[in-house]
């Protein structure tokens, strides 16, 4: 008998295994899963694993693991799956030559191949595969997706792609948009991973205090999008702090919803020339009866003055009946540019890992560009700004006017 090992004894480990929660949806067929998301997350072992157990299920299983380019098997998923192999048990099972894995008992075999090495001919290779594993799928072409996907084409086959996102209109993103039905996608970052290993949680941390801006594509699986035109780029980090009384009074801002605008509400404090910002409410389609109860959740909210966006004296006057003090925030022509012009007087400012719209406001907010030459514009977008403007209403009693004009409220 080719096998050492009972297969039954390891089918009974291998439901064992300890599976993250993350994972579950993945589970069972699918014409096609997904798991997209940030470094560290755990997607790569999670199907170098699943392919263990699908070769281990069926000796005849044919896999073939794909990167756009494959320029040597260093680079390749095949030291992993080999390290699964052995780590799950079953090496017995399995002969690893240098270019292949084929499992013993059968005609089973795991191949690594890149696409920009296929011609549309040469990818009629790959049929009768049953399971085709796109690594790093970000960096897949659109020629390539085409070509891969009706090649993958036997009854019960299936494509799993795995990618840290990149750009939204990335082949896999649009295709992933409005997938078939019976696709499975989940979106995962470190946070999700129960087997994180510490060293790699230290360079979490250390990234998310020293490179905010890249942290959120790194680590959270947001879409790369840096750019010379934020507003806040190099000022601001995230880090963990607990307030104390040295940090004095705290000061609040809020923002109102208008349709499918959030409501908003920060907590601030000034200290040593830095603004820390440890709370925030944000909350879509939040109707006004919900408002306070909301606001509340913020603590100190109820026991301090909270400056708002003039522009709805309404909710104004509903909170203060319910027993908040909020007052309209002063507005003047330029008062928006003044705002961040003091803002970013501050030596830093941090913002606490929970505030994570605050944390994605401070990375989106920019000013415009023009689309022809590539220069930033004196304009400000439009959007991502509801909780910028929160702060801003927070700070207005200390935002030096430089604008022209009579104060304004809208």
């Amino acid at each position: 008998m080719a096998n050492s090992i009972d297969l039954g004894e390891f089918k009974t480990r291998i439901t064992e295994l300890q599976t993250p929660a993350w994972a579950v949806p993945l589970l069972g067929y699918a014409r096609y899963k997904g798991a997209k998301g940030g470094r560290g997350s755990g997607k790569s072992h999670f199907f170098a694993e699943s392919i263990v157990e699908e070769c281990i299920a069926d000796p005849d299983a044919s896999v073939v693991c794909i990167r756009e380019i494959q320029k040597s098997l260093k680079f390749s998923a095949k030291k992993l799956i080999e390290d699964k192999i052995r780590t799950m048990g079953c090496a017995d099972m399995f002969d690893a030559t240098q270019t292949e894995i084929r499992r013993k008992g059968g005609h089973g075999i795991i191949i690594f191949q890149g696409m920009q090495d296929h011609t549309a001919d040469s990818i009629k290779s790959l049929e009768g595969f049953n399971i085709a594993w796109v690594e790093e799928a970000q960096n897949l072409s659109a020629r390539s997706m085409k070509l891969l996907r009706p090649t993958i084409r036997d009854d019960g086959s299936q494509l799993w792609f795995s990618w840290n996102p990149d750009q939204p209109d990335d082949p896999v993103e649009q295709f992933f948009r409005n997938p078939p039905d019976g696709t499975k996608l989940v979106h995962v970052n470190w946070n999700d991973n129960p087997f994180l290993p510490k060293t790699l949680y230290d360079e979490m941390v250390f990234d998310r205090q020293n490179d905010p801006d890249g942290f959120a594509h790194v680590w959270e699986g947001a879409f790369n999008e840096r750019s010379h035109a934020q507003i806040f780029a190099g000022k601001w980090t995230v880090d963990e702090f607990e307030v104390n009384d040295s940090y004095g009074d705290p000061l609040f801002g809020a923002d109102w919803g208008f349709s499918q605008d959030p409501t908003t509400l920060v907590r601030m404090y000034i200290k040593d020339n830095c603004l820390y910002i440890d709370y925030e409410f944000y909350r879509i389609g939040v109707e006004i009866d919900d408002v306070p109860n909301g606001f509340r959740t913020i603590p100190l909210a109820e026991r301090h003055t909270i400056r708002a966006d003039s522009a709805r004296p309404e909710t104004i006057s509903y909170l203060k009946r319910q027993g908040l003090n909020v007052i309209a925030a002063e507005k003047w022509k330029g008062s928006v540019e003044d705002g961040i012009a003091f803002m970013r007087s501050f030596r830093k400012i941090i913002v606490h890992p929970r505030c994570g719209k605050t944390q994605q406001e401070f990375r989106l907010y920019s000013y415009k560009v023009d689309k022809r030459t590539g220069d930033v514009l004196p304009d400000i977008v439009d959007k991502e700004n509801h909780i910028m403007d929160s702060i801003r209403y927070g700070l207005q009693p200390l935002i030096k006017r430089s604008g022209v004009g009579d104060v304004i409220a809208l």
